[in-house]
């Protein structure tokens, strides 16, 4: 029989990587979707059926964080992340044959701004903040639920990078422009993952069914902003950058309608929990991972 996989909220950047990678592999493939031409998440019987003997089901539901954070912005980011893992836990608990192992997104915001030490699943401290709230809600909903025929594994995944979308765009229209430079003080940490990596990971927590839980879904060697700018630079061929101070940021963002945490918090995040089950990187370092989406 062929494999199948159900991606809910699979429509994205990420979820479109995933659904031509997946059905390269040989996967059937379900998505879960607003969008009219796949199930609705209104459609909870079409979601029964989906989930009914598929191998896993990866949920990547949610609205952008890339948006200001106003009181209706704010309520469909979390409402958008509460309701949807609701929904199909909700739908795997009516399924006679549910699914092998229900991967959930999450992220790796949901630690402290972190400038001093990295942060593992183990020690890491949890932030505080909207951001955060989020992200502790929407695991405390997705672990809620007694699935004892499915395993269940939280993906806190850091900025993901690939060829076609993400955060690259906006990256490289900055330093094209001559605003390459450090945002901020340029100590802030960046971590990130290749989006090829983390759909290996997914591959590679589906065969390990000894593993559950949480898992940081990042690169293992994270740069400081002003070394992100640089390499970033260097591939684009721009020798120099106009750093942005914070107050730019804040301007800047209100203007193209985005909020500044996104590039000023410091995200210091590393993998121990895969790396200590043996898993292995494709792109362990930014410049590997630039080299690779830059061309």
């Amino acid at each position: 029989m062929m494999k199948k996989v159900v991606l809910a909220g699979g429509t994205g950047f990420i979820g479109g990587y995933f659904q031509s990678r997946f059905r390269k592999l040989g996967y059937e493939v379900k998505v879960i979707s607003r969008r009219p031409e796949f199930i609705s998440w209104n459609d909870r019987r079409a979601i029964i059926e989906a989930l009914e003997g598929a191998d896993m089901l990866i949920n990547l539901a949610g609205k952008s964080v890339n948006c200001r954070y106003n009181a209706k912005n704010k309520n469909e980011i979390m409402i958008s992340r509460v309701v949807t893992t609701n929904i199909l836990g909700e739908a795997i608990l009516k399924c006679h044959e549910p699914p092998e192992v229900w991967m959930n997104s999450s992220t790796a915001t949901i630690y402290r701004h972190a400038e001093d030490r990295p942060m593992t699943e183990e020690d890491g401290e949890i932030g505080s903040g909207f951001s955060v709230d989020v992200a502790t809600n929407w695991e405390e909903n997705f672990f809620a639920f007694e699935l004892p025929e499915t395993r269940k594994v939280a993906l806190r995944t850091a900025i993901v990078l690939g060829e076609e979308g993400g955060v690259m765009t906006p990256y490289k229209n900055l330093v094209k422009f001559g605003l390459g430079g450090q945002q901020g003080s340029g100590k802030q940490m960046f971590s990130w993952i290749h989006v090829e990596d983390l759909l290996q990971i997914v591959l590679f927590l589906k065969e390990r069914k000894d593993l559950d839980g949480v898992f940081n879904c990042s690169a293992p060697t994270p740069v400081r902003n002003d070394e992100l700018m640089r390499l970033l630079r260097n591939k684009v061929g721009r020798a120099f950058g106009l750093p942005a101070t914070k107050w730019m940021l804040e301007v800047g963002s209100a203007v193209i309608r985005t909020e500044t945490e996104l590039v000023l918090k410091s995200r210091w995040v590393l993998p121990e929990r895969l790396q200590k089950a043996g898993f292995s990187f494709t792109y362990p370092t930014l410049q590997e991972t630039f080299d690779h989406i830059l061309l």
